[in-house]
């Protein structure tokens, strides 16, 4: 497979609207794994760190309220967000291909009505990042392991590629001991500690385990007041940024 051609816009029309909230970092964190490699886990975690955080975010003003955003449309569009946010740091979330893959393909099957083209219920940057990163409106069977592999290396190495030797990027796996240290330590945050953050594993810090297995939903059961809405709406409504892929 060939990767694909990106495009930044300069019009007016992609212009940043304000903040109508105070974030605690100075910079964006956009995490860039695919899913069902811990954006969830990942997300919660700096939830519990005081971070306005975004899983999904498809309007201009849910990025720029959340400190954090992951999963769509961050996994796909990382090269524009790079442009449009020249101080954020980048976080890749790896993953073993063996464990990754079952839990996609069950992924998909809950999800792949909604992604249709034409007639799926999930929002249509939604639709764009899987279709951009996996060819689910192009190939025959999604769920064929040589696919699903193609597409998990390709997307690890256009990654790489494109944040090769610069320091604002970080690759970790979850869960590997120290991962979350090393998250804190690149973002700028200080270590927490087991009475302030218990929800977090101690003394390992690990990330919190949630959607294990078949459950996809974590972000939505979890209660929290820096939650960013996916559709928030702001100076520019529910606009989204002026840009293609």
């Amino acid at each position: 497979m060939t990767s694909k051609p990106t495009e930044v816009s300069t019009s007016p029309q992609a212009a940043m609207p304000k903040p109508t909230l105070a974030n605690k970092l100075p910079h964006k964190v956009f995490i860039i794994g695919l899913p069902r490699t811990g954006t969830t886990s990942v997300s919660v975690a700096l939830l519990e760190q005081g971070l306005t955080v975004a899983h999904q975010a498809f309007t201009k003003q849910a990025f720029m309220l959340a400190d954090a955003v992951s999963d769509a449309p961050c996994f796909s569009d990382y090269q524009q967000l790079d442009v449009l946010f020249p101080k954020a740091k980048f976080v890749y979330l790896d993953r073993p291909v063996d464990k990754w893959l079952p839990s996609m393909q069950m992924l998909l099957s809950r999800m792949l009505v909604h992604l249709d083209k034409h007639n799926g219920r999930f929002h249509p940057l939604m639709k764009r990042s899987f279709n951009h990163c996996f060819d689910i409106w192009q190939v025959e069977d999604v769920f064929d392991d040589k696919h699903l592999t193609a597409c998990y290396q390709r997307h690890q190495q256009q990654v790489f590629s494109y944040f090769a030797g610069r320091d604002d990027f970080l690759s970790i796996d979850i869960s590997v001991a120290g991962s979350f240290a090393a998250l804190l330590q690149f973002i700028g945050l200080p270590q927490p500690n087991e009475v302030e953050f218990p929800l977090l594993q101690f003394p390992q810090l690990n990330f919190p385990q949630l959607n294990m297995g078949r459950n996809v939903a974590s972000w939505d059961e979890y209660k929290h007041p820096n939650k960013i809405s996916a559709n928030a709406s702001g100076p520019d409504k529910r606009k989204f940024f002026d840009y293609q892929l």
